[in-house]
């Protein structure tokens, strides 16, 4: 197979790395040209020693390593207890790859990214890919990184995430060739012929009907096609839906912000959903957690595990459109999914698997997702965001 993973839950750090290792190694039957491991937080006090048995056994291989609250290997998500998740892909030589740190650093024209790859210029966003392991602490994501790729790497898809780093910034989160990298983030760019897919499943359910922002200023939406303030759409729509929807309105109501008004219909995946920060009860205006455009189409959504199910498992329908066949994977689910949303576990990896089947696949829980909605990248929440290779 092109693509291998494995995952250990032995409690030695050597010892899981040698498992992992082996394992993977012989299902790939090749020469790998990349590794990816995921560990969780039991393994973070030996990570010297965990890249360094990896490196024994990948000597020549682009080796990137993140720490994550919980990780995913194949159908299984361990979200309790040492956990490590090796995964290697090889593509025949048919994808070039590039792996650099980004590092943000102060300039007298302000903030800026260093460790860009030339390649990065010469990068097809039709066939080319960038997986982003980043740090919550010091890593710009949405003010620096996102603007960069979106503005002057248009159409370039980005996947990834936020390493769910439980200990703070002292203890490190990011590894790059067997050697801890201090803040900012690992880029790994993919280009090549080889297809490859992403998906953003942000969970969530459509509740009334898609709407016109009629007058906005910044992030509060004044009013809408009706005409009516968001407030009073509210009221009435409360009246409309069923009992179940109205509970799920009281217990958790998001927005959807469409990002191309280029549709003649609306449906999963057109909206970036965004939190509601507060309604004012005097103008009836909503505030949310963005920018909201005069003009733009926004439907209110919920949330919850249903949902949740519901989203990912219509957009894994997709996946296999015009015959692509995936047969690995990575996987960056939030670190509020699991079991913290789901009744039973490993719910996005057996997902996936039910649909997709024997994918080599994994992941982590991450503390903010990295991924494309339409044909710009954007930091979510509660959302998985995945990237398949065929």
């Amino acid at each position: 197979m092109p693509f291998a993973n494995a995952l250990s839950e032995l409690e030695d750090t050597a010892e899981a790395a040698s498992e992992v290792a082996l394992t993977a190694l012989e299902q790939l039957g090749v020469e790998p040209e990349l590794a990816v491991v995921f560990f969780s937080p039991h393994h973070a006090s030996e990570n010297d020693q965990l890249m360094r048995t990896l490196r024994q056994q990948l000597p020549d291989v682009p080796l990137v390593g993140m720490l994550g609250e919980s990780v995913v290997g194949g159908a299984r998500e361990a979200e309790e207890g040492p956990a490590l998740s090796l995964w290697l892909g090889s593509w025949n030589g048919k994808m070039d790859i590039d792996v650099f740190h980004l590092s943000p650093e102060a300039t007298p024209d302000g903030p800026t990214l260093f460790g860009w790859p030339d390649s990065i210029f010469e990068a097809d966003p039709a066939q080319s890919v960038l997986l982003t392991f980043a740090d919550p602490f010091s890593f710009p994501a949405v003010e620096l990184f996102l603007p960069t790729i979106n503005e002057q790497h248009p159409g370039l898809r980005v996947i990834g995430g936020m390493s769910s780093n439980p200990f703070g910034p002292e203890v490190t989160s990011l590894f790059l060739d067997g050697e801890a990298r201090v803040g900012g983030a690992i880029g790994v760019l993919l280009r090549g012929t080889p297809r490859v897919r992403t998906l953003v499943s942000q969970g969530c359910r459509p509740v009334g009907k898609p709407l016109v922002v009629t007058k906005a200023t910044d992030n509060v939406i004044q009013e809408l096609s009706g005409p009516a303030t968001p407030l009073n759409y509210l009221r009435l729509l409360l009246e409309e839906v069923s009992q179940a929807e109205r509970e799920l309105m009281q217990r958790g109501l998001l927005i959807g912000l469409a990002v191309s008004e280029y549709r003649d219909q609306f449906r999963r995946g057109d909206f970036l959903i965004r939190n509601l920060i507060g309604l004012d009860p005097r103008t009836g205006a909503l505030a949310v957690t963005d920018r909201v455009r005069l003009g733009q189409t926004v439907q209110f959504q919920t949330r919850d595990a249903a949902a949740a199910h519901e989203d990912l498992a219509e957009l894994l329908t997709h996946v296999g459109d015009d015959g692509f066949k995936p047969t690995g994977g990575l996987l960056f689910t939030c670190n509020g999914r699991g079991k913290r949303m789901f009744t039973t576990p490993n719910h996005d990896a057996e997902t996936i698997r039910e649909a997709l089947g024997n994918v080599a696949l994994a992941g982590l829980f991450a503390a903010g997702e990295l991924g494309p909605v339409g044909d710009r990248n954007f930091i979510h929440g509660f959302t998985a965001s995945a990237v398949f290779f065929e």
